[in-house]
């Protein structure tokens, strides 16, 4: 993957965010920032307010308060599409693909943006990250495995060449062995050819060994953040988060 098929750097900030679905916020003055280069995860339990972080980083939950910012532009509570062109990659945790459509026409929705021309040079360039696909363009999204759909959901974000990755439980439902390969392999390569990747991961020990720098939610609000390190020293996180095992270290992005 060569860097220069990314837009230009930029990293993603949320400052004192709170957002929800209806009066009711479900996340509380949350501040966050994922830089280019770098793997930013974020942890914590079901109903910690995870995904609508990411949702109110996308434009699909309303922002009530804070802001959102892309590099020096704000974005918050832009249109999706907006977010989208401006160079803002969304993978979500469900109906991440079209089951009906061959692993070619996820693509091409996926470029939905581009001028038809620059579609096929776009595919080419998928392909060549995700030389797997290329095996079975033919194919329908609903006839392959669960490794190889997120593969595809992460090549539609990647047809229109954004400098920011949100990717919400990418290896939610896979087998250990395939959630590690996808994280390592895949989501970890995105971050070295220069991209800001913010990922929200269940696996949390999968997720620390390739991430730069982790936050924690509960309870929808910002509870710890830190480094793989520095929360190794943290007995709350790792009896939390980890099972218990103080004596433990947690796996860091450059071991």
């Amino acid at each position: 993957m060569s860097a220069d098929r990314f837009m230009s750097g930029a990293w993603i900030r949320a400052e004192s965010v709170t957002a929800g679905y209806t009066a009711d916020p479900v996340i509380r003055a949350i501040s966050i920032e994922a830089e280019p280069g770098k793997v930013t995860s974020i942890v914590g339990p079901n109903g910690s307010g995870k995904s609508t972080l990411l949702k109110g980083l996308v434009g699909i939950v309303r922002v009530s308060a804070g802001r959102v910012l892309l590099g020096d532009r704000v974005i918050t509570n832009l249109a999706p599409e907006e977010i989208a062109r401006a160079g803002v990659g969304y993978v979500p945790q469900v109906d991440d693909v079209f089951p009906p459509l061959t692993v070619t026409e996820n693509l091409e929705m996926g470029g939905y943006l581009l001028a038809r021309a620059e579609i096929a040079r776009r595919i080419e360039h998928v392909l060549s990250v995700f030389p797997r696909l290329a095996t079975m363009a033919r194919r329908p999204a609903g006839k392959l495995s669960g490794g190889e759909r997120k593969m595809l959901a992460m090549g539609r974000v990647l047809m229109l060449g954004p400098s920011v990755f949100l990717l919400d439980e990418p290896t939610a439902n896979l087998a250990p062995a395939i959630a590690t390969a996808l994280l390592s392999e895949h989501v970890r390569q995105l971050a070295e050819h220069g991209a800001a990747v913010l990922i929200v991961e269940q696996r949390a020990r999968a997720v620390l060994a390739i991430s730069d720098r982790t936050y924690v939610l509960g309870g929808g609000e910002l509870r710890m953040a830190g480094t793989p390190a520095e929360l190794a020293g943290s007995p709350e996180f790792v009896d939390s988060f980890l099972g218990g095992g103080r004596g433990r270290a947690l796996p860091s992005a450059e071991s």
